[in-house]
């Protein structure tokens, strides 16, 4: 925008439109893992297709903010974010957990697939409209990443302890096909849900932080590299019940429920549709 009270040669440059390479590499990382754990679980390797959907899940997180150090955000960029989010998160969870247990269950194991499919598309699609009403520091309904972590966080877990032979987590096979397709629809109606779920986009990454703050992270590392898939999905299991936690404390409070309209403070993480 041009301020005719500064001289020409100090005008403030207008950001060009156009696509930077750097935040959409990372954008078309992630949409290879969705890609990459369909094909893995097309060809039954359903370990390695719940590691692709977690290769995206960090990725994801990684485009939005190096957009943003790198003053490279663009509308480009928010519509390929969206659009590898629901490969990632939408498509590509359904199809494993189909793949992997649900078409066992005939009829009702595709729509179980379906609609968490749809719901992922639904919560993606109001959370870019919601964008500018919806206090930052919550999510309204559980965001796509961590539904597709309980699929296929769930799925991980039990081949991982599959491999140590009789039952799987003292569940028969079909006992996990029917948890299999509770898991599905309880992450796929969670997204569409209003129940608030923390989004962590208050904590700023680059204030100082205390000493022990560091050695709690590396603890935690350290917990999390004991058996990955348990820690993990008991992590994103949790992280699932939260919201509705959230929910009823704020009922029982009195308090609003809802996450809209309880900000005018514009979210920070415009343009990363989690």
């Amino acid at each position: 925008m041009y301020d005719d009270t500064l001289p020409d040669d100090v005008q403030p440059r207008k950001r060009r439109k156009g696509i930077y390479i750097l935040p959409n590499l990372f954008t078309l990382a992630a949409l290879f893992g969705g890609f990459y754990s369909v094909v893995m679980a097309m060809n039954a390797r359903f370990d390695l297709a719940a590691l692709g959907v977690f290769a995206a899940m960090i990725l994801d997180s990684l485009d939005g903010r190096v957009a943003r150090m790198t003053n490279t955000q663009s509308a480009f960029g928010e519509q390929m974010d969206s659009l590898s989010d629901m490969v990632s998160f939408g498509a590509a969870p359904a199809l494993i957990a189909y793949e992997w247990s649900l078409k066992g269950l005939g009829r009702w194991g595709w729509i179980a697939a379906f609609v968490y499919c749809a719901c992922a598309a639904l919560r993606l699609a109001r959370f870019n409209v919601n964008t500018g009403v919806v206090d930052k520091r919550w999510f309204q309904g559980l965001p796509s990443p961590a539904a597709a972590a309980l699929v296929a966080g769930f799925i991980w877990l039990v081949n991982e302890w599959g491999k140590r032979g009789g039952e799987v987590l003292y569940l028969s096979w079909t006992q996990i096909t029917w948890v299999t397709f509770a898991f599905t629809l309880y992450a796929g109606l969670s997204m569409v849900t209003n129940a608030p779920f923390y989004s962590f986009k208050d904590v700023q990454m680059k204030k100082s932080v205390p000493f022990v703050v560091i050695v709690l992270i590396a603890l935690g590392i350290a917990v999390i590299n004991i058996h990955p898939p348990t820690v993990l999905f008991g992590l994103f299991v949790a992280y699932g019940l939260s919201g509705y936690v959230v929910y009823a404390w704020r009922k029982a409070k009195g308090q609003p429920a809802s996450v809209i309209s309880t900000s005018t403070e514009e979210p920070d993480e415009r343009g990363l549709h989690n």
